[in-house]
């Protein structure tokens, strides 16, 4: 097996630790769009930054989701607050975060955010009391 494949396939285990059969399905469907794209992901994103142990899965959700917030990117936001529900961040985290994110990148991209994670906790069945 090549490096390459190793990576990938170190990518694939990492994705379906943190997102399950439903998180490979969807970056999967790039193969049918752009296979190189997929392999990039895979490989360079879950395979080499995911599979780091210097921060946990936790704390890469969240940096993720900050990230995401602060761009205003809410498809991947969407794909995002998924997977850092299955890998334990609780929904009143994931509100808390959105406002931090007001402080630093402005209350636009914090308000156009909550709809979107909302959305996702209704999918899955999230009531958050505050």
């Amino acid at each position: 097996m090549s490096i390459r494949d190793e990576r990938y396939e170190k990518g694939m285990d990492i994705l379906r630790q943190i997102r399950g059969e439903q998180g490979i399905d969807q970056v999967q469907r790039f193969q049918n769009i752009h296979p190189a794209f997929e392999e990039m992901m895979m490989s360079f994103g879950y395979g080499e930054i995911w599979s780091r142990t210097e921060l946990d899965h936790k704390q890469r959700a969240l940096i993720t989701l900050s990230s995401l917030v602060t761009q205003g990117i809410p498809e991947a936001l969407r794909f995002h607050v998924h997977t850092a529900i299955h890998v334990g961040v609780t929904p009143k985290e994931i509100l808390e975060l959105v406002l931090h994110c007001a402080a630093y990148a402005g209350f636009p991209k914090s308000v156009a955010a909550f709809p979107v994670i909302l959305e996702v906790f209704e999918e899955i069945g999230v009531d958050v009391e505050w």
